[in-house]
């Protein structure tokens, strides 16, 4: 339970909270985008990171990144804001979940390994970019990648039952 003083108390008592929490469409239509861009994201990013472990050798890597990092800007797009609805309709419950302090936690570590990704051995792609050969790092990248995205998916699944 809420403390009835706290800022969390405060955050779910918002109409749109409210609104979240009450009216019969709203949160199961915010949690269908939710997922859509959440799917639409890790789909992409999967596709990425199985062509940097040495799936579909054709393709090269940066115009595969070309086609699907976009996809992943515009799933963002739909994920933070509808993520941070459905947490505004339940604040109290969701700061103290321990799935949902893991899903945030390892988004934290997506991010991180992304951005160490795209500032490091993806700037060097135009060496590497078609050949079979992809540097250890880019693969350790991916495959650091898939484990944390599939603990988000895992993490995200368990919010309704922990």
């Amino acid at each position: 339970m809420t403390d009835p003083g706290s800022p969390l108390a405060a955050i779910e008592r918002l109409p749109l909270a409210v609104a979240m929490r009450h009216d019969l469409w709203l949160y199961p239509i915010i949690e269908i985008v939710h997922i859509t861009g959440f799917v639409t994201l890790v789909g992409s990013i999967i596709v990425l990171d199985l062509r940097l472990l040495g799936l579909s050798q054709a393709l090269p890597v940066r115009a595969l990144a070309h086609h699907v990092l976009p996809w992943s800007v515009g799933a963002l797009l739909l994920i933070v804001p509808t993520g941070l609805l459905m947490f505004i309709a339940h604040a109290g419950d969701m700061i103290g979940n321990t799935a949902f302090i893991t899903k945030m936690t390892l988004l934290c570590c997506a991010a991180i390994n992304a951005a160490v990704f795209h500032a490091g051995v993806f700037r060097s792609a135009a060496a590497w970019d078609s050949s079979v050969a992809v540097p250890a790092a880019a693969r350790l990248h991916a495959l650091i990648s898939l484990l944390i995205w599939v603990g988000v998916l895992a993490c995200g699944r368990l919010l309704a039952y922990v």
